[in-house]
């Protein structure tokens, strides 16, 4: 289906997104797919427990017989019968850098994917479909990184100390000075690991007592960080307004169970660009609802900040709106800076309560010198302070390149997920064998892809996920493009009904008034 979106009130250009359904063949075929492997999984059990087959997965001993199964449970078959089959298509080790092409390390199985061996040859340039080198800092160029070896032979490579013992520089301050001012509020923290920056922080900012409304598709580390908290759980449906505004409503009415009070806090868990879907979050009307109910929103702009934004600034700055309608900033440098770690911004009350609070800041192991100073050279250039316009460049290069992708893959005939701004591109693959295949086949091409199947998505929702970079130059897109059209056909991929779709809404659309 094809989402548009034009409020007057809220929205400042139309918004479009796409989630075209598959035609019901393919579903019934994707089942019978599953339901094959399901038999000849068992089957191979069968062989495996009489000895007719040899056991590669670990066993019991038979001293724990009448122990609960530790590794031969159901949970454990689909890894060792479904996933075995095609698990040559990830964990592949590269030997360069991520950068809009890297070189391979070839290598072969003699058992079906239970063990790979190394064959010494390199598979050179291939192209890079699939790192989150969203603008192109994942780079060696002597000259840009000549400030990050400076720092290098200052510091060194570790700090060996947390934030509040011996582990805070001056480039950990100059580093969130910069951020709070590139993201225009008041404060800043920084954090040496990205799934660490919502997983050890959000449980600090709630807990019993509290109301956590998250959205289904949620990345793992805000899920993970909700369930440490404590706090009570909701989840709505996927960038649905009604789903959220009956579940805030419903928990101003009912308040907590049993009791009854009023909870606490009521926050909404939301991503900027979700990773899977190549969706954009619907801020405006989200920043509408917790202005109305009175709640908090945590923004995870893991993937959206540097990605979108005329100056890169994220999902805030793509809307027009300002960074003091989100209550709790979050991003991550893994992504659009070529770096690691992540931050947390907004308020000053909110930073320093974290800097006492934080599990991240007590007891993990600060950012490295070197990785700060990589964030800080990126940053200024997206900021102009490095005197060049190549950072506003590389932003405008990213969505040309996203949008032109995106708009041949939608004339080709294929399915694809999200928003048309979105540098997030999944293509759906739908059946279980197409997986491998097709990974296979692209790598045969130089194409390094990206392939998910369940249960990272949903049991008929079997995809290829592209993440376009600016580095990527318009030759190397267009030979990705002709690839793919070729699979394509050989495959039989091109499931889409409509060359550019032009569905009914997902949902009705409500109109939201933004209140002071």
């Amino acid at each position: 289906q094809k989402n548009g979106v034009s409020n007057g009130t809220l929205y400042k250009k139309t918004f479009i997104e796409h989630f075209e359904q598959a035609p019901m063949y393919v579903a019934v075929l994707t089942f019978l797919g599953f339901g094959v492997g399901t038999i000849f999984g068992y089957l191979r059990d069968f062989m495996r427990a009489w000895g007719l087959e040899k056991r590669n997965v670990a066993a019991e001993r038979e001293q724990q017989k009448d122990f609960v199964p530790l590794y031969q449970d159901f949970e454990n078959f689909y890894t060792r019968n479904l996933y075995m089959r095609i698990r040559d298509n990830w964990n592949r080790p590269i030997c360069s850098v991520p950068g809009p092409q890297f070189d391979l390390m070839e290598r072969v199985t003699d058992d079906y994917n239970w063990t790979f061996r190394f064959t010494g040859r390199i598979i050179k340039n291939v192209i890079n479909m699939g790192s989150y080198n969203y603008l192109g800092f994942a780079e060696t160029d002597v000259n840009a990184l000549k400030t990050v070896t400076i720092e290098l032979q200052k510091y060194g490579t570790g700090i060996c100390s947390t934030r509040q013992e011996m582990g805070t520089l001056d480039k950990h301050v100059e580093l969130e000075k910069l951020v709070a001012k590139f993201l225009g509020v008041e404060d800043a923290m920084v954090f040496g690991m990205g799934f660490a920056t919502n997983s050890m922080n959000i449980p600090a900012l709630v807990g019993k007592g509290c109301l956590i409304l998250s959205d289904e598709l949620n990345h793992t580390s805000l899920v993970l960080g909700a369930r440490l908290s404590g706090a009570t759980i909701r989840i709505f449906k996927h960038n649905n307004m009604q789903s959220l505004e009956k579940l805030l409503r419903d928990a101003i009415i009912y308040g907590q169970p049993r009791s009854r009070r009023a909870w606490r806090k009521i926050i909404i868990l939301v991503e900027g660009i979700y990773s899977m879907e190549g969706s954009i979050v619907r801020l405006p009307e989200i920043v509408s609802l917790k202005k109305k109910y009175k709640a908090y929103l945590y923004l995870d702009e893991a993937h959206s900040i540097g990605a979108v934004g005329t100056t890169g600034r994220g999902v805030v700055e793509y809307f027009g709106m300002s960074p003091d309608d989100v209550d709790v900033l979050m991003g991550t440098f893994t992504k659009s800076f070529g770096a690691a770690g992540g931050y947390i911004a907004g308020k000053k009350e909110l930073v320093d309560f974290l800097r006492t609070h934080s599990h991240s800041a007590v007891y993990a192991t600060s950012m490295c010198p070197p990785v700060a100073e990589q964030i800080i050279r990126a940053m200024k250039c997206l900021m102009g302070l490095d005197g060049t316009t190549q950072g506003l460049q590389r932003v405008r290069q990213l969505g040309k390149n996203t949008r032109y992708f995106r708009r041949r893959l939608h004339e080709m005939g294929f399915i694809i997920y999200g928003n048309d701004d979105s540098p997030v591109v999944p293509l759906l693959l739908y059946m279980p064998g197409k997986i491998g295949a097709f990974a296979r086949r692209m790598l045969e091409k130089n194409i390094g892809v990206v392939v998910v199947g369940f249960p990272a998505t949903p049991i008929t929702e079997s995809r290829a996920r592209f993440c376009v970079s600016a580095a990527h130059t318009r030759e190397m897109l267009d030979t990705v493009l002709n690839a793919l059209d070729e699979l394509g056909d050989f495959l039989h991929l091109k499931y889409s009904r409509y060359s550019k779709s032009s569905h009914p809404e997902l949902y009705e659309e409500t109109r939201f008034e933004l209140e002071d």
